[in-house]
């Protein structure tokens, strides 16, 4: 019984890693070709020269000092969800999310070679990897079935897709509003 109420949030947290996972994936080359665009390649090269000279330990702030400014702006974001102010909040949040994931993905590969020298850094950064592949398989099955059920929407049984998906959107709608 017990295991069954507690599924649910491992699944949510499963998710939540995941989406954070897949916007790192996806940033990271993103800045890749941002850094060839705009003369950053120097001011990289030059972190990087700056970073070799500092031990591990020190490599530590300068990966964790740049993000921490926007906690504060994603607090705000929240705030601004919670009086109702939704587009302004998320946009808010998304754009802080972004900026932070493209910003520690610049700068934790010029620092990574460093930071896994700290034992327990790479003991982390493994249990992370270790992490995300759990939650690949927690989330996989969901997936799978989520996949399963799209494919058959679509593929429809002479109705056509698109009026059962506009009957299932309003149902959906009808039954939030009874209960409100």
């Amino acid at each position: 019984m017990k295991g069954r109420l507690w599924q649910p949030l491992w699944v949510l947290l499963a998710v939540l890693f995941l989406i954070e996972a897949w916007f790192w994936d996806h940033v990271e080359p993103l800045i890749a070709r941002i850094v060839a665009l705009i003369p950053l390649r120097e001011l990289k090269e030059r972190l990087a020269r700056w970073v070799d000279h500092l031990s591990p330990a020190m490599t530590l702030p300068v990966f964790l000092v740049p993000v921490a400014p926007l906690y504060p702006l994603k607090l705000f974001a929240l705030a601004l969800i919670a009086q109702g102010h939704w587009v302004a909040g998320l946009g808010i949040f998304a754009a802080a999310q972004v900026f932070g994931l493209g910003v520690a993905a610049f700068i934790f590969d010029v620092t990574k070679p460093k930071l896994l020298q700290l034992r327990w850094f790479a003991a982390t950064y493994r249990w992370v990897i270790e992490l995300r592949a759990k939650a690949h398989a927690i989330v996989a099955p969901i997936m799978a079935q989520i996949r399963a059920k799209l494919a058959e929407l679509l593929k429809g049984d002479g109705d056509g897709w698109g009026s059962k998906v506009l009957r299932r959107i309003g149902a959906l709608r009808r039954r939030i509003r009874t209960a409100r």
